[in-house]
């Protein structure tokens, strides 16, 4: 059996369910290992080391939505939603350290990431919600780091700008919304919302991952 996520987009083969979706994927795998490149020669400092799990999350998170939106068998959220939600979490639990003088607890990230895995095998609903509810508070968190922290404002911003952006294309071409025309050059093109919003969040991924860990007494 097949789990298809709703996207407005032209339908492929069997392998290829929703092609634009899963090709537009790989840029989560190519911006995790452009976060990894940078990321590993400063693995051993703690900045380091958050910002190599931030591009692990990031690469897997693509593997999983490629998963997803290509084959798309029914347990498609287990390996897709863990990756996302343990990226989500780090952003926030780390904005959330820095904006509170705190010391970043691992726990805060990794529990949440470990509870995904079991709400994603048994109600994927939920661990949709559970992410949106996490996507939330690393946005609104970044947003108040941009404010207080002027040597990360620009990445923060810029990363937040491309989010705005990439949410925005992507909910006007969900079916039932505007964008959403079977008849457009664009869906004749093979192309979709979702497949847009899939690169600008991994580009914000990228723009935004060395500020993960970054605090004041570091120069931010």
């Amino acid at each position: 059996m097949q789990s298809i996520p709703p996207s407005c987009e032209p339908l492929g083969p069997a392998f290829w369910v929703q092609p634009a979706s899963a090709w537009s994927s790989l840029a989560f795998v190519v911006a995790g290992v452009a976060i990894l490149a940078v990321a590993w020669r400063r693995r051993h400092t703690p900045a380091g080391v958050l910002q190599v799990a931030l591009g692990v999350l990031t690469a897997l998170n693509g593997v999983g939505s490629v998963v997803q939106h290509g084959p798309a068998p029914v347990w498609n959220p287990v390996l897709h939603d863990p990756p996302l939600m343990g990226a989500l979490a780090l952003v926030a639990a780390d904005g959330i350290a820095d904006l509170t003088g705190r010391r970043l607890r691992h726990g805060w990230w990794v529990a949440p990431t470990a509870a995904c895995v079991v709400l994603a095998a048994l109600w994927p609903g939920v661990s949709a919600a559970a992410q949106s509810a996490v996507a939330v508070v690393a946005v609104g968190v970044t947003l108040l780091r941009a404010g207080r922290r002027p040597a990360i404002r620009a990445r923060a911003v810029t990363a937040m700008a491309l989010l705005g952006v990439g949410g925005v294309v992507g909910t006007l071409s969900r079916p039932g919304w505007p964008w959403c025309d079977p008849s457009s050059a664009w869906f004749a093109a093979g192309w979709s919302g979702h497949a847009v919003w899939h690169v600008l969040a991994a580009v914000a991924l990228w723009v935004l991952a060395p500020a993960i860990g970054r605090r004041t007494s570091q120069g931010g």
